[in-house]
């Protein structure tokens, strides 16, 4: 079993904050069968049909399997580079910060396949 390596849509960023960047995966999926050294075929599922199934071992992650680990999978809609876009749900807190010659309004949004703590 494996951790497939997604990543946001490349160019849309988000107040400029590299976390909303930072590569997710997805999974576990089964290892079918090794094709070639540094490539793996694996299971995916029918969401995913649009997606080839051969994976370089760079963007695969082993997973170590814990009886105690419960996984809540919220498939996320992916298209066929692996990437998704994020979108704002609500702004959670609102605020205008007062500079010498100018006020800036302040936003804390809540994302798409986000929690509340990691609205930014």
């Amino acid at each position: 079993m494996v951790f497939l390596k997604v990543g946001p849509m490349k160019g849309v960023m988000q107040f400029g904050k590299k976390d909303k960047l930072s590569l997710r995966f997805v999974g576990p999926f089964v290892i079918l069968d090794r094709v070639g050294d540094l490539a793996y075929r694996l299971a995916l599922p029918p969401a995913l049909s649009g997606v080839h199934n051969v994976f370089h071992v760079s963007i695969l992650c082993k997973y170590v399997h814990d009886p105690s680990h419960v996984m809540n999978f919220e498939p996320l809609q992916l298209n066929t580079y692996l990437t998704y876009e994020e979108l704002p749900l609500r702004i959670v807190y609102q605020k205008e910060k007062e500079l010498r010659t100018k006020t800036i309004a302040l936003v804390k949004a809540l994302w798409t396949n986000h929690t509340v703590e990691e609205a930014t």
